[in-house]
């Protein structure tokens, strides 16, 4: 159990934090002395947090596609720590796709849980952030979201969703006092990434993406890449021009 002073313990709240990322920002943040809200579906792989750090963490179960959950895990968050400094909003869903398996059906349940599940989660959460002047909302989204990439279509398209719509809103909200922000990682070691058949350069253990970003929080840039190197190069395949462009991603399809 960390030395914790706690007149300066912020609150953090983690949606779509029973693993990965989100698992090991949770972790993170517990030892660095914040009081962290820890939000899933199912909350059974989380009991450890609880033995652990006691009441210096919360539990919630929330579902980002039901609204009212999110609604009723902020009320409880508040009616235990009467504030919130930060929200990582970082629940998600995978699943690669190929043109002989075009799946429409795909497609909505991602940007069901991916995209409206972060837009749930910024109107939960919205009032309560303006009243304060202050604090954080961070999206996880990815540099997948920076152009298409083959056999990423229903993924891909919710992080770009994602990534364009927190462009659009962070001026009102950083001209009321809150930093809307967006996390853009690569390639992170997770059961959503087993899913891929290709070798996946960079990747990382959620436990040294987590560092990584951990890192950054307190800085007040609008993105975070994670890594710097990688997202970097990502960002320079998002200005090649087409041809130059789909001669790239032509070399990625399956024979």
């Amino acid at each position: 159990m960390p030395n914790l002073d706690h007149s300066r313990q912020r609150v953090t709240w983690i949606v779509g934090g029973s693993s990965g990322i989100g698992r090991a920002l949770a972790e993170g943040l517990l030892l660095q002395g914040d009081r962290v809200v820890v939000s899933a579906r199912h909350l059974e792989g989380l009991a450890d947090l609880a033995e652990r750090y006691g009441d210096q963490v919360q539990l919630i179960a929330v579902d980002v596609t039901k609204p009212e959950t999110l609604d009723k895990g902020l009320s409880e968050l508040l009616a235990r720590w009467a504030r919130i400094d930060r929200v990582i909003l970082n629940a998600a869903d995978y699943s690669p796709m190929s043109l002989a398996d075009f799946d429409p059906a795909l497609f909505e349940r991602l940007m069901q849980i991916n995209f409206m599940g972060v837009i749930h989660g910024i109107n939960a959460v919205r009032q309560q952030f303006l009243q304060q002047g202050a604090g954080q909302i961070l999206i996880t989204a990815s540099v997948a979201g920076f152009r298409g990439l083959p056999y990423a279509a229903p993924y891909g398209a919710t992080k770009a969703a994602l990534i364009n719509m927190a462009e659009s809103l962070a001026p009102e909200f950083a001209r009321k006092g809150v930093l809307l922000r967006v996390i853009n990682p690569g390639f992170v070691r997770t059961a959503l990434t087993a899913k891929n058949g290709f070798e996946m350069p960079g990747i990382l253990e959620p436990e040294e993406a987590a560092r990584l970003i951990l890192k950054k929080l307190d800085r007040r840039g609008f993105e975070l890449l994670v890594p710097t190197g990688f997202g970097l190069v990502m960002k320079l395949i998002r200005i090649l021009p087409y041809p130059l462009f789909f001669a790239l991603t032509r070399r990625m399809l399956k024979p």
